[in-house]
């Protein structure tokens, strides 16, 4: 037995709204956090202006499961335990639960999808050592 829902979301069903995490973004839902009742979400994500410095170093604590797919442009990571990666398109990330990491950089034309669970989490900043 399962909680979720058909859901169908067309690229024109829900417009891109700076209501997300980072003000640099704009996000398009997918209907995805109403279908399973919160257990997932799914957004696309696209940049609207450059932050210099990048987001800073940061975790999610509630995260269970975190990807992130390049669908246009690039964006360059730092991951504790890897260094610097530079995703461009067709890149997929894991991230792994409470991974440290920071958004560098990233491309003006950059579009990408990201899927989470729990639907609902937050990001706790992080001083570097």
């Amino acid at each position: 037995m399962t909680d979720q829902t058909l859901s169908v979301a067309h690229a024109d069903d829900n417009a891109f709204e700076a209501d997300g995490l980072r003000p640099c973004f704009v996000y398009r839902d997918l209907g995805i956090n109403a279908a399973t009742n919160g257990r997932y979400h799914a957004h696309v994500i696209k940049a609207v202006e450059r932050q210099d410095g990048g987001i800073g170093l940061h975790r999610h604590n509630e995260i269970e499961f975190q990807m992130v797919y390049i669908l246009k442009g690039w964006m360059r990571f730092w991951y504790e335990g890897k260094g610097e990666v530079v995703a461009t398109e067709g890149t997929c990330i894991l991230q792994p639960p409470k991974v440290r990491h920071d958004v560098l950089d990233w491309s003006e034309d950059l579009e990408l999808l990201e899927v989470t669970s729990p639907a609902d989490f937050g990001s706790e900043a992080l001083a570097r050592d």
